[in-house]
């Protein structure tokens, strides 16, 4: 954990709002900009953003894009033929124009076939701001799911930038040096930024049998741990590790009252097996008290509220990967404005027409097939 200040936080749960704001740091970038995403798709979004930056090489930005290879190949099931030979084209022109684009693959074979890498979303340039959070650079992200992001000004951004090593990417110790130098002496709002690159600390056996510590994880049981009123969270699908999922099965059976918010089966297109590794913990959820929603157009956010006190949000899905697999991130905070920001965003959600309250009874209303592949599955959890 490491403990840093923002000057500036605003956030962007709005679509709009925060494409808007990434276009813009791009087109006005003039020295340097970097952008770390899970997964780019060639959909509009993704090419009107290589776009941006193929204009921003041409004014001599420095620019610096890194990709997930396991996020592509995943995301890639998305993509016709022809769309992907299209990104692999665009990507060696973006080279060409003198960007550094990396696509991150961990160092140890077993590592990339069981899915490790790097899936924090960061964006800086010299102006001195920084976007972090869930969203990929896809229409999924951008129209059709939740996603929850802020802007942010002040000591945290290079630090931000600093952990972009640590993801697989090149950063030039003259851009942080910069960015040092331009932050504003107003005193800010504190915040504590949560790291770790599991894949980093592996040897040749990768996840296999490796057991942490992993910082993020460690932070989010601890902050779970002390909840006294209530845990309202946000996930894409909700399959955390043991130790979390025990922390939030105890929190309820102390009389915490603990609302989970995430994806509907039919959010992702492509398979459901997501979904079966999160309803196979169902029933210990239900039956420990937990309120759990499934939003049918998808929920991507990664947004912990504890207690109306305390928010984090990031990257960090509730899922095994995110624990032992994939680099995270997240940022805490107990600043008013950003927790009643939080507050009003589950109010929201529960609102929502779209959610869909998951009961006991709720293996009774899915097709047989379903019934015997989620007995089946759930033994898999762990990679699915």
């Amino acid at each position: 954990m490491r403990t840093t200040r923002a000057t500036r936080l605003v956030p962007l749960w709005d679509r709009n709002d925060e494409w808007r704001r990434r276009l813009e740091m791009v087109a006005a970038a003039r020295d340097f900009l970097y952008a770390s995403t899970y997964y780019l798709e060639y959909d509009r979004y993704g090419i009107e953003f290589l776009d941006a930056l193929d204009e921003a090489c041409r004014r001599g930005v420095a620019v610096h894009l890194l990709l997930d290879g396991f996020g592509q190949t995943l995301g890639g099931v998305l993509m016709a033929d022809e769309a992907k030979r299209a990104l692999s084209s665009r990507l060696d022109t973006l080279r060409q124009a003198g960007a550094t684009v990396t696509v991150y693959r961990p160092r140890f074979p077993i590592q990339r076939r069981l899915g490790g890498g790097q899936h924090v979303k960061i964006q800086v340039s010299e102006a001195g701001e920084a976007i972090f959070g869930s969203s990929n650079l896809t229409a999924s992200s951008f129209e059709h799911w939740h996603e929850f992001s802020v802007a942010l000004r002040g000591p945290v951004v290079p630090v931000l930038l600093e952990s972009y090593c640590d993801l697989g990417g090149a950063v030039d110790d003259n851009h942080v040096a910069y960015l040092r130098t331009t932050v504003s002496p107003d005193p800010g709002l504190d915040l504590d930024y949560w790291f770790c690159n599991p894949n980093l600390a592996q040897g040749r056996l990768g996840p296999l049998g490796w057991r942490g510590p992993n910082e993020v994880t460690d932070r989010m049981v601890a902050l779970i741990n002390g909840a006294r009123t209530s845990v309202q969270l946000t996930a894409f699908y909700f399959k955390p590790i043991p130790s979390l999922l025990t922390a939030v099965e105890a929190a309820a059976r102390r009389g915490v009252r603990v609302e989970v918010y995430h994806s509907h089966r039919d959010a992702l297109d492509a398979t459901d097996l997501a979904w079966i590794a999160a309803a196979a913990s169902y029933d210990r959820l239900l039956d420990a008290g937990i309120q759990i929603w499934e939003h049918r157009g998808g929920e991507h956010s990664k947004i912990v509220l504890v207690d109306n006190e305390r928010v984090s949000f990031g990257s960090y899905n509730f899922e095994d990967a995110a624990h032992d697999r994939l680099a995270e991130a997240m940022l805490e905070t107990t600043d008013g404005a950003m927790v009643e920001e939080a507050r009003e965003i589950f109010q929201r959600l529960a609102a929502d027409p779209a959610q869909v309250r998951v009961t006991p009874r709720f293996r009774t209303s899915l097709p047989a097939v379903l019934r015997l592949r989620l007995s089946v599955m759930r033994h898999f959890k762990r990679w699915m």
